[in-house]
């Protein structure tokens, strides 16, 4: 497998870019799908993807915002029918725990090759350094629809970690690794780890659908992407996912990392000092 292409669509964003630093630091032939990259990407424009595909050995499959939003799983197949055309062999794709409406998506690539592995993520820890909780973290007030539930956050560099070996490694065809971190943690509990790692207080209020789309404006997060992600919230955060899996140590051989190691390590790079980020 090492001596030919990996494609990582979405090799800029969160996950991708992690795989792609990955490859790259093991001299893996690497191709980063997207709509900006030199052989560009585009999920809505499926004349994209043969081209992208060409010469590849094996694909990361992500599609942001996420897999569970209506529609996706057509794309998914189309894209994994493309793959099995080109002769991509292994293709590895991101899937939400929990989310039954990722399972066709999921599916359709286990369908495509014999050679596919599925990595079925729980809630990842960096969506409040990175993406769409900064702001509320940053605001010193996380408003969701998560009640008192419980969920087991994943470091995102866990996740690259199994990721990266199931595209480039043996032993991972088909497999499900469900991945969670090592312990279970309620809004409050995150809340109280945040304001230990940011030495600011930081409070977690239970809210409806509606004012987590209302909070997460001021950070410019549209109404069409907000909303859907309220809607999976409300219909995940059930205690459905109030449960620790073994994926990562069976994909790694090595414990997960726990929210607090997470929240310490963001908090040392200033992505939640306050002053700096209005400065900028």
């Amino acid at each position: 497998m090492t001596e030919n292409t990996v494609l990582v669509l979405g090799g800029t964003g969160r996950t991708g870019q992690r795989i792609v630093n990955r490859l790259q630091a093991r001299g893996i032939p690497t191709r980063i799908g997207s709509r900006s990259a030199a052989q560009p990407f585009d999920w809505d424009d499926a004349s994209t993807w043969d081209a992208a595909l060409t010469g590849v050995s094996a694909a990361y499959v992500c599609y942001s915002p996420d897999l569970a939003f209506p529609g996706v799983s057509d794309l998914i197949a189309d894209f994994a029918e493309h793959a099995r055309r080109r002769d991509v062999r292994r293709l590895v794709i991101l899937s939400g725990r929990g989310e039954e409406g990722a399972l066709a998506s999921e599916q359709a690539i286990q369908q495509s090759t014999d050679d596919w592995t599925v990595v079925r993520s729980s809630w990842f820890a960096q969506n409040f350094s990175e993406h769409f909780l900064l702001g509320p973290v940053l605001r010193g007030r996380l408003v969701l629809p998560a009640g008192t539930v419980r969920e087991p956050f994943v470091d995102l560099d866990d996740l690259a970690d199994v990721a990266t070996t199931a595209l480039v490694d043996e032993g991972h065809a088909g497999r499900v690794y469900e991945l969670t971190g090592p312990r279970l943690l309620s809004l409050t509990d995150v809340a109280d780890e945040l304001s230990r790692a940011t030495g600011r207080t930081i409070e977690y209020v239970p809210g409806t659908p509606d004012e987590f789309v209302a909070d997460v404006a001021a950070d410019g997060i549209p109404h069409e992407e907000a909303a859907p992600l309220a809607e999976l919230f409300e219909s995940i955060l059930d205690g459905r996912n109030e449960s620790l899996t073994d994926g990562i140590e069976a994909a790694l051989g090595r414990p997960a990392t726990d929210f607090a190691d997470y929240a310490r390590r963001a908090a040392a790079t200033g992505v939640w000092d306050v002053e700096s980020q209005v400065a900028s």
